[in-house]
């Protein structure tokens, strides 16, 4: 007799960012890293986090959160995995009882000149300079900073410390309006629905239109569709005007 031989069916490979997203899934977000720094002796740690760093426009956005060791905001984690709603929640108690809290921004021409990775340095390291009262202890993902004030990196941060996990938030939400006054601005590239990134609207776009002046040109899907883009063509029109009217 022949015997048969049963074999499972093959496992459907999961993409880059969905793998990441399960892992992120499994993590716990909780205060023991910040615990480690207050036994260690600081008084003021601040989480620190960016978003929009793999986005085609506009700026990459960071924050900083000191939060109260008095008071803890329940449900804090990873940004990516909140709907926009319950951030939204999220983040007016993160800001009504955060003992400090600050926003900075790195714009598109910024990012295209000293590239990405340092630019999202830039806007961590200039809304930690923002905190009033000062940090003397920092909660970074990832990345290390230049500063002078004591710091720990810590991958997927925002996935396992909740002073990183509300800054992640307050990033997150101060980008997305961002996306959605200039959704106004440019309503042929979809900036409300996919916030800058990557989807095959944004693509199409791209393609169809070419690149506004705040895509990150050095970007390869934005350099790759050099069609000019002329929804600033008033603002050439007025420089243009100053330009002679100065010269009489």
């Amino acid at each position: 007799m022949k015997s048969s031989v049963l074999t499972s069916p093959p496992s459907s490979k999961l993409s880059p960012s969905a793998a990441k997203l399960r892992l992120l899934k499994k993590l716990r977000c909780t205060l023991r890293y910040e615990k480690r720094a207050w036994e260690s002796g600081a008084l003021l740690v601040a989480g620190v986090d960016e978003v929009g760093r793999g986005s085609l426009f506009g700026p990459v956005v960071a924050a900083a959160v000191i939060l109260d060791r008095g008071y803890r905001v329940r449900g804090l984690r990873d940004s990516k995995l909140l709907p926009a709603e319950r951030r939204e929640v999220l983040a007016e108690r993160i800001r009504e009882h955060a003992v400090a809290w600050a926003v900075a921004a790195v714009d598109a021409a910024r990012i295209d000149q000293i590239n990405i990775y340092q630019a999202s340095r830039v806007a961590m390291r200039e809304a930690v300079s923002r905190l009033v009262p000062a940090a003397d202890h920092l909660l970074v993902d990832a990345v290390c900073l230049d500063c002078e004030v004591p710091q720990v990196p810590i991958i997927h941060g925002d996935a396992l410390s909740a002073s990183i996990a509300a800054a992640s938030i307050l990033a997150k939400v101060e980008r997305d309006r961002m996306m959605c006054e200039w959704d106004v601005v440019f309503p042929a590239y979809g900036l409300a629905s996919h916030k800058g990134y990557s989807t095959p609207k944004h693509l199409a776009a791209l393609r169809e239109h070419g690149p506004t002046p705040l895509h990150r040109q050095s970007f390869a899907p934005v350099w790759q569709n050099p069609v000019p883009q002329e929804a600033f063509g008033f603002m050439l029109e007025q420089d243009e005007a100053l330009e002679h009217s100065a010269a009489g």
